[in-house]
């Protein structure tokens, strides 16, 4: 099958990443499941194109790369042409997007992390319950992030203006956590600007896709 090839697991956040970016591009791929259960993230064949044995990885010919936001970075690149213009048409819109890519893995993804791994990685996977003191600290923080996101977001649709971008998508796969599985969105429902972005993006045909990957 051409395209690129996705090796990952579709329940993976950051392969998630990846592929709502691949799917609003509408571009051909593969997912190539990777046994983590058994530690084949961790096999000399997976370390020799991941060396920190992490996931995802593409394959696009020859071309391989990993790290999500460097992966959804070159899908909007490769496929310019086609789909939503995912990383901004003109100068000033790229620097835009990537100014907020640059906010998300700074400001957000560490407090909304720490957050979701109490409430949902550490109780499904471990059987360990939340430590609510960590949850509190963590959404603590990340209101302070989303008090930004809510004056940005009042004056345009999107992060970086009026267009969806990755810079958008990024936030996808935690907030979804957070708010759809954990039952704790209470900082992104407060905020109308945030709760109405997010409802935008968690609608998106291309996240129910992923979604069902991940089912």
């Amino acid at each position: 099958m051409g395209g690129i090839k996705v090796i990952g697991i579709p329940m993976s956040t950051c392969t998630q990443r990846v592929l709502v970016v691949l799917i609003e591009k509408g571009a051909e791929y593969v997912v190539e499941p990777l046994d983590m259960m058994k530690g084949a993230h961790k096999q000399p064949e997976h370390l020799a194109i991941q060396p920190f044995g992490q996931i995802p990885v593409i394959e696009d010919g020859k071309f391989k790369l990993f790290e999500s936001r460097a992966i959804v970075r070159y899908v909007a690149e490769k496929y310019e042409g086609q789909g939503p213009s995912l990383y901004g048409k003109t100068l000033h819109e790229k620097a835009l997007v990537e100014q907020w890519l640059a906010v998300e893995i700074e400001e957000f993804n560490a407090p909304i992390t720490a957050a979701v791994v109490q409430l949902v990685l550490g109780p499904k996977f471990k059987g360990i319950p939340a430590d609510e003191a960590i949850v509190s600290a963590s959404l603590e923080k990340l209101e302070k992030v989303l008090d930004v996101y809510e004056a940005q977001l009042a004056k345009n649709k999107f992060l970086a203006g009026n267009f969806l971008s990755i810079a958008d998508l990024v936030h996808l796969p935690f907030l979804f956590l957070l708010v759809g599985v954990a039952k704790r969105g209470e900082v992104v429902t407060s905020r109308k600007h945030v709760h109405e972005w997010y409802e935008t993006l968690s609608s998106l045909p291309s996240w129910k896709k992923v979604l069902a990957l991940a089912a």
